[in-house]
């Protein structure tokens, strides 16, 4: 397919060119999935741009305007033009425009914006440019890159002159300037290119670091390319068609993301990595394809991102003159070179896989150490493609790893390097297979190795003062425990297993204690770390999805920890499994939750499993602490305990003295007893705002508060419906905003008018339409409902839904219809789907038999479904 043969033609009407451009557009899909090598189409559709806009030129000009040039800049400047991207184009003159010019220049750029071409021009002077170039580092980029299509020769080499001026951007300022660029750019994305929906162009690792290389070397070196950094040896021959590969990899990427999306985005989405993996050949049931297409891409950020590294630190010596900076000798093959670490010893030493290791000992052992020597991670990157085995499988290696895993700050930066310069791939077979893992959901951020090294890093941070604000137990608990390597070895096995077939807790288990045992670890110390995988989710499970007032859970939970010290490891890697899965789902509900059951845990224990709770002393004691703090407030006792004869005992049970106290407060208080009482906490309860609501009991009363709840955009954690002895509701609900934060005073002001209005007229209260995401378009969940058993006359229920707008209404709607009395709800939402825990009876007061379990399972299945392509 030849450019030229498209451009054949004699007519330019708008019609014809457009006629013209969608045909070459078609030849250029047609041929996509026939090239290897993408630059084929990048460069050819540069070249086609260049005929076009040359013959449309010379149409609207009409000779007329001589001194003007129409130049290339950006990355049309540099000749790659994807389907979608800007063409940017600056149209240069020596003098300012005359109208007449002016006019025609106008009639171009429409006659291209008709076109519906992502144009981006600007008309300029050439002083104009160099000033705007001198104040903008970007504008500058872009001039240093222009290239001329048709125009004027003198004028554009008049401009390349000056922007070749010493006075322009020199290039030590050149190279500081677009070093931060990316550094504040790597910034923007947490220093982290990992994330499940990354960014072609800006996320570390991709495009633009490639072009900031090129820049650079461009600025500094006068070269037309990286091939010509070859010959000082900046690059390798190896590493120049490394980065080739790695671009050409990119590339595709981008065209395919083009074609699919039909517009600039560079943003790989969940919505498009399906068609844009069958563009590229992927193949394979489900997911599959997806997987090995991610898999390749974050792969190939990485090695973008070690060889962009080496060369920027090449560019730092030779630009910035800092290689005179003094070497202090570490020891006899190691160097401290400014703040990196430099081997002087190259050759062979590292052909012995435990010294690749002692290189971050050293690190470890020096704080002052920040990162690794360009040559030396040349050397690192050479010598673990040399490797024919697993560094695990060498004895030297496991003394200087399980020494790593002790070290103090050795789950700290060095961990971070071995990690981003595949060190720990090239050390646990397994950890090699879980790089570039997806996980294919909305509640993780990250891919699988990602979120474990995040993971540990929020271990090793513990101690800190930051983490201590956040995370009191864990910084308390932290350093408290005699072999923390236990608890990091666990984090790094935790999710190993993901991607495989089969309970990834139950596989993961298998690969620690067998990564235990050849490590030599004591049988006590392999057990605990291959416990500590193999429950891994049992905490934050317990916590968020089962009814934690209930004293046979925690003994049930107690009884599967055993130990108060495996319970101190089991919160340690929970709290911080938690936070590394995203920045945004820790709050303080979750803590409340992992605290509450951490202490109740604890007191069992520590009271011992055969000595179960006495239910009827808690009572007693509630009452007691409540009754207290309401005759401080001048409360009558008698009044208290008549009010409390209507209660049921669960009531006493499942609240706090201070909790039962408050509600008693406020009911005593409500002389309105024809109308609902709402109250709402001021302050953040178990981590989220508690609402209160006391009223004559019906059965739409739980779909009409979540109604309203829910068009508030309100979130609810927690819910307990309880009764009174004479037919009035006891209901609680916990609610935090979207964010995960408590409310604000004005919307406790503004929620309970809303809910006593709701509850008065429940008739009038209508669900508000909510949009799905973008996002949560994308998935799908099968409603499962699971009845875990009947106890005290109440039945358990787990469902697993989509997280559908309007669920827990429709939910509540089906417990209407079909007489289901609610007793206790707990709400966990987990990215697209929730992960909800019900108890329930009939009206009567007993358990669900199998046929009424049966139906409520059928009836919850057809209305989610319902709801969810509503």
């Amino acid at each position: 397919m030849q450019a030229t043969e498209t451009l054949a033609l004699d007519d330019l009407s708008l019609k014809s060119v457009k006629e013209a451009m969608a045909e070459f557009n078609a030849k250029q899909a047609a041929a996509f999935s026939q090239l290897d090598d993408i630059s084929e189409l990048v460069l050819e559709r540069s070249d086609f741009m260049d005929q076009l806009l040359t013959r449309l030129w010379h149409k609207f000009t009409d000779g007329m305007a001589k001194e003007l040039s129409l130049v290339a800049v950006g990355g049309y400047g540099r000749g790659e033009l994807h389907p979608k991207s800007d063409i940017d184009l600056l149209l240069l003159s020596a003098q300012p425009l005359c109208s007449e010019i002016e006019q025609q220049i106008s009639a171009f750029i429409t006659f291209l914006w008709d076109l519906r071409l992502e144009i981006g021009h600007s008309v300029r002077t050439i002083d104009d440019c160099i000033q705007l170039g001198l104040e903008d580092i970007t504008i500058a980029t872009n001039l240093i890159e222009s290239r001329l299509i048709i125009g004027n020769e003198t004028t554009f080499t008049t401009l390349k002159t000056r922007l070749h001026a010493p006075t322009f951007w020199p290039s030590t300022t050149f190279f500081s300037a677009k070093r931060e660029e990316q550094r504040q750019r790597h910034l923007n994305y947490r220093d982290n290119g990992y994330s499940l929906e990354p960014d072609i162009k800006s996320n570390p690792g991709g495009l633009r670091d490639l072009h900031t290389l090129y820049w650079v070397a461009r600025r500094h070196f006068g070269a037309a390319n990286l091939l010509e950094m070859t010959i000082d040896n900046y690059l390798t021959q190896a590493e120049y068609r490394e980065l080739l590969e790695c671009q050409n990899f990119l590339w595709k990427i981008r065209f395919a993301l083009h074609l699919v999306t039909n517009r600039a985005d560079n943003r790989l989405l969940f919505d498009y990595q399906t068609d844009v993996a069958t563009k590229l050949g992927y193949q394979g049931q489900g997911n599959a394809g997806i997987e090995t297409m991610m898999k390749q891409f974050y792969r190939t950020i990485r090695r973008v991102a070690e060889l962009n590294e080496m060369l920027l630190q090449h560019f730092d010596e030779d630009i910035l003159g800092n290689a005179e900076i003094e070497s202090v000798p570490i020891d006899d093959h190691f160097q401290l070179k400014g703040d990196l670490i430099v081997l002087v010893t190259a050759g062979e030493f590292f052909h012995r896989p435990e010294s690749i290791l002692q290189l971050f000992l050293h690190i470890a052992d020096n704080p002052n150490i920040k990162g690794i020597y360009s040559t030396t991670l040349r050397e690192i990157r050479e010598s673990r493609r040399r490797l024919t085995y697993w560094l695990q499988d060498i004895p030297p290696c496991r003394e200087k790893f399980m020494a790593l895993l002790k070290h103090p700050r050795g789950m700290g930066l060095p961990l971070t390097l071995m990690h981003k310069y595949g060190v720990l791939a090239a050390y646990i077979p397994q950890w090699n297979k879980i790089l570039g893992q997806m996980q294919f959901d909305l509640f993780h951020a990250y891919t699988v190795d990602e979120h474990t090294h995040r993971l540990i890093k929020y271990i090793y941070n513990f101690p800190t003062k930051e983490s201590k604000v956040e995370h009191p137990i864990c910084g308390d608990l932290f350093p408290t425990i005699k072999k923390p390597e236990l608890l990091f070895l666990a984090a790094i096995f935790h999710d190993i297993a993901k991607g495989r077939k089969g309970d990834h807790s139950e596989l993961g288990a298998i690969d620690a204690q067998a990564f235990c045992d050849l490590h030599g670890l004591s049988a006590h110390d392999g057990r605990l770390v291959a416990w500590l995988v193999k429950h891994h989710l049992v905490m934050s499970v317990t916590a968020q999805r089962r009814d934690i007032q209930d004293p046979d859970v925690i003994t049930e939970f107690a009884r599967v920890v055993q130990d108060e010290k495996y319970l101190n490891y089991l919160l340690l890697l929970t709290v911080a499994d938690i936070c590394a899965t995203n920045d945004d789902v820790w709050n303080s509900w979750k803590g409340a939750l992992l605290k509450e059951l951490y202490y109740q845990t604890q007191k069992a224990l520590r009271r011992g499993l055969e000595k179960p709770i006495d239910v009827r002393s808690r009572i007693r004691d509630h009452k007691q602490q409540a009754l207290n703090k309401l005759l401080s407030k001048a409360f009558n006792s008698n009044a208290v305990e008549t009010l409390w004869k209507r209660f049921k005992a669960d009531y006493f049970l499942r609240h706090t003295p201070s909790q039962i106290a408050w509600h008693s407060e406020y009911i005593l208080q409500h002389y309105e007893k024809d109308k609902p009482l709402v109250v709402i906490s001021k302050r953040a309860s178990r981590g989220g705002n508690e609402v209160f609501i006391y009223c004559k009991d019906s059965l739409d009363l739980f779909a009409t508060v979540v109604t309203e709840l829910n068009n508030k955009n309100l979130n609810i954690h927690d819910a307990t419906i309880m009764n009174s002895r004479d037919g009035y509701t006891l209901d609680t609900f916990i609610v935090l905003e979207p964010d995960g934060e408590p409310l604000a005073i004005d919307r406790t002001r503004e929620i309970k008018p809303a809910l006593e209005q709701a509850l008065t007229h429940p008739e009038k209260v209508v669900a508000r339409t909510q949009r799905l995401s973008r996002r949560k378009k994308q998935f799908s969940v099968a409603t499962q409902v699971n009845f875990l058993s009947n106890k005290n006359h109440r039945t358990m229920m787990e469902l697993i839904a989509y997280d559908s707008p309007g669920l827990l209404a429709t939910i509540g709607d089906v417990f209407q219809k079909l007489d289901v009395v609610l007793h206790t709800a707990k709400i966990t939402t987990i990215g697209e789907q929730v992960e909800d825990f019900f108890i329930v009876t009939t009206e009567d007061g007993h358990a669900l038999n199998s046929e009424q379990q049966n139906e409520l399972k059928q009836a919850l299945v057809a209305a989610l479904a319902c709801d969810a392509h509503s």
